[in-house]
């Protein structure tokens, strides 16, 4: 139960941070390299999602039925969807300059880092190749982390 509300704190931190940047018009930007980087996380989104396939979203990271995905991004990355949104994000909010858009980036990021946490713990449980997947993948940045 714990994994599913620290789950949830982290969707809502990412939610909460990701609309914040974009009412204080901190999350978009005309910059060419912003705009790049921000299509590159949408393509990747997009991409994440389409190997998921019809799988439904859960605010708590709930495993669907199914297979564990290992294809499209997901065999080079464990967690596109959240690179994404950081990837997403932290352009926009570097190209404004500003204090708070940094701290609401922050925000976001953390919210992602706990989630892909509390996930993982989640995902090791229902899948029992999960673990050995997660050893060879790295979460965000391919051979990096």
């Amino acid at each position: 139960m714990w994994l599913q509300l620290c789950s949830l704190g982290g969707f809502l931190a990412m939610a909460g941070g990701f609309i914040a940047l974009f009412i204080s018009g901190n999350l978009l930007s005309l910059n060419p390299t912003v705009v790049l980087a921000q299509t590159v996380a949408l393509i990747l989104v997009l991409r994440a999602r389409r190997s998921l396939g019809l799988r439904s979203f859960h605010l708590t990271a709930e495993p669907t039925e199914g297979h564990l995905v290992t294809t499209g991004p997901y065999r080079i990355i464990r967690h596109p969807i959240y690179t994404a949104t950081c990837l997403f994000i932290w352009p926009g909010a570097l190209a404004h300059h500003s204090l708070p858009a940094l701290a609401l980036a922050t925000l976001v990021t953390a919210g992602a880092l706990t989630r892909m946490l509390c996930e993982e713990r989640i995902l090791m449980k229902h899948y029992l190749e999960y673990t050995q997947y997660a050893g060879t993948t790295k979460r965000m940045i391919p051979s990096v982390f």
